[in-house]
């Protein structure tokens, strides 16, 4: 899995859309989906926090922090946007920050409450892709894997009865 900084420094232009769409609101704005012990998928709203040095996310004691703590896989999914339903999807694997030069940083950065029982996660990146819907019948997909894989930019949408192929 690549680190934020290694696929940005791969994909700077597909990196910049990410980003602009996780932060359309200021904060980073995300939906960050784990895996339950179950096998079955838990999803949570979040705000990660995108920096040069990778993209993390402050976590407080809950199911979430278990699951990443248990089994680090981890995809992430932008807010919609009030104005178009373009969207940004991420996934790869959560491993907690145990830097505290590192961690200090991110708290100061994030105005992070001190006393608080939150932990850093950084996100790696296995999968990412920016889906840009440019009419009722085109989307424009772009997907960067940490592996060479082909992928189509681009697919006329069908009715939600036709198979389509899958990020994963």
């Amino acid at each position: 899995m690549a680190s934020w900084a290694d696929f940005a420094a791969a994909e700077p232009e597909l990196a910049a859309d990410i980003r602009t769409l996780v932060c359309q609101y200021g904060p980073g704005l995300g939906y960050l989906a784990t895996v339950r012990p179950d096998g079955g998928p838990r999803i949570h709203p979040v705000s990660p926090v995108i920096t040069d040095a990778g993209l993390f996310c402050f976590v407080l004691p809950s199911p979430k922090r278990h699951d990443l703590d248990r089994d680090g896989r981890y995809s992430l999914h932008s807010f919609p946007s009030t104005d178009a339903d373009d969207e940004a999807y991420l996934s790869g694997t959560a491993t907690p920050v145990t830097d505290p030069a590192l961690t200090a940083h991110l708290a100061t950065l994030m105005r992070a409450a001190a006393g608080v029982d939150w932990r850093i996660y950084e996100l790696s990146v296995s999968v990412a892709m920016v889906v840009r819907h440019e009419t009722s019948k085109v989307s424009t997909r772009t997907v960067w894997r940490d592996r060479a894989r082909p992928v189509p930019k681009a697919r006329e949408n069908d009715p939600c009865t036709k198979p389509l192929d899958s990020v994963q």
